[in-house]
């Protein structure tokens, strides 16, 4: 029996994915266009780990992630590639605001992720004092700041440009991707740009000024992209791509044990499949499934504690480097209320919501008007507004332990104090996502070289997922890209005459 494919079939043999999130699911599709059989394990009863979709009062809402960035191509092509072309929507308003200082103000242009390039729109936003910006103008006439191999993005801005401005605009931005502390978060990791300007030496401002006009000049469609009916569809449409494609994918099976045997790979599960939450069409769990499971390759993509305690045997430095990794846990909090309630809150027809800077104190951390956001959702419920907020980031998850009504009452206190909203929902729900986004301090990326280094020594096995090229979707598919075609090229390279492959037909 031989591991890899025999030469001219045509097929690379069989590769497990562990987990069904989008990144294990873009991982499935890449694997089996490239001839593989596939089957994917997912502990959990549904599939798409943080994108979700749902509904509040019969309305479609996302319940995770809302939207993708567009100029990152590699989200939109797989919506594109498993029939979600048409559905594509960009936002229909892209209007933000900084709810700091007392009120909502206008989020400045002319910034890279909250670093100010031109000092003028963001005078003019009233977001940061006139102390404030005569230190960021300070920065033309301080020496180079050392950056190293890496640095602590808020560290270095505070050095460069003061805290304030990273307090106020920086930390609500960035901070908002990785519900993160950006005094921790890694610079070469959350902004490469930014770090390559840094590492240049001269005047910073300068340089966040070229990029936001090169960026400019480049701008040929919209920053970010959403789906019709919610981002939450398009693992459940590649999902329908996948079995399509003739690969498996059975849901409440979670993997026990990894091992490394001669032929390849045995997983030890728990579970007997299912349906995999996908409405019950098209479902391939049945019952009765083995407790092992065999595979030629194997590709986990999961959270790094699943990972650590799978790769503790056949990986151990890998396992360790996986198990340091830090997760931020949040909450977000769905309400719909009747459009006739709200009749002179002007702020939710203005604007598709605001980011709040923890400097502030307040329990939310963001809001999206998610029916001003979104033109489908508008039309999915023309007689509803539906809004959301987010609660949580890391090292702040005291809220967190709070029920759900606390945390709907404590979102409804601050948004009456940020727009005005006196109006009661008419639904709402919480939706927790414990552990949800991974960390990426200072060396953060030199610990994913490690990982990867140590599962490039061990024969059919990759990884993919946010915690390794980044957190948003277009990251996810990427990675999942990666480690696919690795595989691939494994396992459809030709055996060594006298390899151990090669003597087992």
């Amino acid at each position: 029996m031989r591991a890899a494919n025999t030469p001219g079939t045509g097929r690379t043999g069989h590769v497990v994915v562990i987990g069904g999130g989008i990144a294990g699911l873009a991982a499935a599709h890449r694997l089996l266009d490239g001839g593989a059989r596939v089957t994917v394990l997912e502990a959990s009863g549904r599939l798409g780990g943080k994108l979700r979709a749902g509904e509040i009062e019969g309305v479609p809402v996302d319940l995770g992630a809302e939207s993708m960035l567009a100029r990152r191509p590699e989200g939109v092509e797989l919506a594109r590639a498993v029939g979600l072309g048409d559905r594509l929507q960009p936002p229909a308003t892209a209007t933000a605001s900084l709810w700091t200082r007392g009120g909502l103000r206008p989020m400045p242009k002319g910034h890279v992720m909250g670093v100010p390039g031109d000092l003028a729109p963001l005078a003019e936003s009233g977001v940061i004092s006139e102390e404030g910006l005569a230190r960021i103008a300070r920065d033309r006439e301080l020496p180079p700041t050392p950056v190293g191999e890496d640095v602590a993005l808020g560290e270095y801005l505070a050095a460069r440009l003061g805290r304030e401005v990273v307090d106020r605009l920086v930390e609500p931005l960035l901070g908002g991707v990785y519900a993160g502390d950006v005094y921790r978060t890694s610079m070469r990791a959350s902004v490469p740009t930014l770090f390559e300007v840094a590492r240049s030496g001269g005047p910073l401002t300068d340089g966040v000024r070229e990029l936001a006009e090169r960026a400019a000049r480049r701008q040929d469609g919209p920053v970010f992209m959403g789906i019709d009916g919610g981002i939450g569809r398009l693992p459940l449409a590649v999902a329908d791509a996948v079995r399509a494609a003739g690969g498996e994918i059975r849901t409440g099976v979670a993997v026990r044990e990894l091992r490394r045997t001669a032929d390849g790979w045995t997983l030890t599960v728990d579970g007997t499949g299912g349906t995999d939450g996908a409405g019950g069409m098209g479902g391939t769990g049945g019952t009765g499934g083995p407790p092992v499971v065999t595979a030629d390759a194997v590709v986990l993509a999961v959270p790094a504690p699943a990972a650590a305690r799978l790769l503790a045997a056949e990986a151990p430095a890998a396992s360790t480097e996986l198990a340091a990794v830090d997760y931020a846990s949040m909450a977000l909090v769905t309400m719909a209320f009747r459009r006739d309630a709200l009749t002179g809150v002007e702020a939710l027809a203005e604007r598709s919501g605001f980011l709040v800077p923890p400097v502030d104190g307040r329990t939310i951390k963001a809001a999206t008007f998610s029916s001003r956001k979104w033109g489908w959702l508008r039309d999915a419920g023309p007689d509803l507004f539906v809004l959301r907020t987010s609660i949580g980031r890391f090292d702040d998850e005291a809220d967190l332990k709070r029920d759900d009504a606390d945390l709907v009452r404590m979102s409804l206190t601050d948004l009456g104090e940020a727009v005005g909203l006196t109006a009661r929902p008419v639904a709402s729900r919480v939706d927790r996502w414990d552990g949800g986004l991974p960390q990426y301090p200072v060396g953060h990326l030199d610990r994913v070289a490690r990982i990867r280094a140590e599962i490039a020594k061990v024969p059919g096995l990759g990884v993919c997922g946010a915690l390794y090229d980044g957190v948003g979707i277009p990251a996810c598919v990427g990675s999942a890209r990666k480690a696919a075609d690795e595989l691939l090229g494994a396992l459809t390279a030709p055996l060594e005459p006298g390899s151990a492959a090669g003597e087992r037909e």
